[in-house]
């Protein structure tokens, strides 16, 4: 029982502290934490979240928003709790945003691949329909400028570390590109077989 008495000041003693500090610190505005959350968004940003990671991004933003209202209100404890929740989940959209890139640029990569071997086979297709003297080939000239264009842009984009534009820029083109071999095969097989009509 002595014991428990010796200790039960001190307990309320630090009790009163712990909430003299909690009072203190939802006196006013959390500006450090706040400032601290914008500089964590600010990173995150710089990383590429808005674009690799925007769920997470925005999330961020609105909670540091919420920060702000909440200070505008007066209500400095949920501003405080909004702008560590902003901090949080800017650094965790910051993280997202690295795995994200790395997937988009592993992406880019196989499609640069895919594309300039879809391209070549069209460039050897065309050389060979030409010497043929297939008649309209003008789209199929067209497509391969297009494609080779395509492939410029994105390695570009690349270099710059713009791995979504270099998607964007390259989708769907092997597809188009490998429609437009098997027409060109198609056309060469008809005229071939006409050409065997006319020997009989």
């Amino acid at each position: 029982m002595r014991l428990f008495r010796s200790r039960t000041p001190r307990f309320g003693a630090r009790l009163v502290a712990c909430a003299i500090l909690l009072c203190a610190a939802c006196s006013e505005p959390p500006q450090k934490e706040i400032d601290r959350a914008q500089g964590a968004i600010d990173a995150a940003r710089a990383a590429g979240a808005d674009q690799y990671a925007p769920d997470a991004y925005n999330a961020a933003t609105a909670a540091l928003q919420q920060a702000h209202d909440a200070v505008e209100q007066r209500d400095y404890r949920l501003a405080l709790s909004r702008a560590l929740d902003a901090n949080e989940r800017a650094l965790e959209a910051a993280k997202e945003a690295a795995n994200g890139k790395a997937r988009a640029r592993s992406e880019v990569d196989g499609m640069l691949t895919m594309t300039t071997a879809s391209v070549q086979q069209l460039r050897t297709k065309l050389q060979a329909a030409e010497a043929a003297r297939l008649p309209q080939l003008e789209r199929s000239r067209r497509l391969r400028a297009d494609a080779q264009r395509a492939l410029q842009e994105a390695r570009a984009a690349v270099k710059e570390g713009n791995y979504l534009a270099a998607i964007a820029r390259l989708k769907d083109l092997p597809a188009t590109v490998a429609a437009e071999i098997k027409a060109i095969d198609d056309a060469m097989v008809a005229r071939a077989a006409r050409g065997k009509t006319r020997r009989r």
